[in-house]
């Protein structure tokens, strides 16, 4: 029990280590746009579709739980609180935590494989011998680029949630789109917006830098680096739903 605890103490310790690695010494602006650029189409872009389209179908099927819920109550609760009850939970937790929980496994494992493969080949070793911040040559671009397209697939997905619901209510005819768009304007809260922004950006930075802390200490050949993704994105979802009940208590 000591020496697994250990291990954990030792890899956080490692995890800071690498994040001040990679804040130290950077390359020139020029370079760092290029590679954002590039990381912004692989970690971004890559990902709007599946984003769209979990996000309508998560959102039409909590619309339908929560209709069947509420007609299921002993006291008639008015449908138009459907579009409200929707549009609360997406904005605060389906869009941020589910989403980047996904995103945790498509990105997560990307950016795992994608720098283990370059340690076991040991191209990092030659970025290190030609005298380059390999650490910050590679995670910080990713970095950068997380923190500035989540907040859009954040936007992207919460138009899909809500979209999602309203079609369900108009395909089945359960509740009227008119009520549903009636909750969506009831009780609008700017908070609950900007509490996820918040999350969304601390899950960003989760997102690209515990599967790039795996990916970069790899040891070993291409077994390895397989371990290595599967251990980046479980632990990835550990923290993410750690770091959110820990938000949660801090922003609501």
């Amino acid at each position: 029990m000591f020496s697994v605890l250990e291990t954990y103490l030792t890899n956080i310790g490692k995890y800071f280590e690498l994040l001040f690695e990679v804040i130290k010494k950077p390359k020139k602006t020029k370079v760092y746009r290029k590679l954002i650029i590039r990381e912004l189409y692989d970690l971004g872009v890559n990902s709007v579709g599946l984003v769209a389209i979990l996000s309508i179908f998560m959102g039409a099927v909590l619309a339908i739980q929560l209709y069947q819920n509420f007609k299921s109550a002993e006291m008639p609760i008015p449908d138009s609180y459907v579009g409200y009850a929707t549009k609360v939970v997406v904005v605060l937790e389906f869009s941020s935590t589910i989403i980047c929980i996904i995103l945790a496994g498509k990105v997560g494992s990307y950016i795992a494989s994608s720098i283990g493969t370059m340690r076991a080949t040991e191209q990092i070793d030659a970025l290190e011998v030609m005298g380059v911040n390999s650490a910050s040559f590679l995670i910080l671009p990713k970095i950068i680029a997380s923190l500035l397209f989540y907040p859009i697939l954040l936007m992207i997905s919460i138009s899909m949630c809500l979209f999602g619901g309203y079609l369900i209510g108009d395909l089945s005819g359960m509740w009227s789109t008119v009520d549903f768009v009636a909750g969506l304007q009831k009780n609008f809260d700017n908070w609950f917006f900007a509490y996820s922004f918040i999350k969304m950006e601390v899950f960003a930075f989760i997102i690209a830098t515990v599967p790039a802390f795996y990916g970069y200490n790899v040891k070993g050949g291409s077994l390895e680096v397989g371990r290595s993704s599967t251990k980046a994105v479980v632990w990835t979802c550990i923290i993410l739903i750690i770091t959110n009940l820990i938000l949660t208590n801090i922003l609501l």
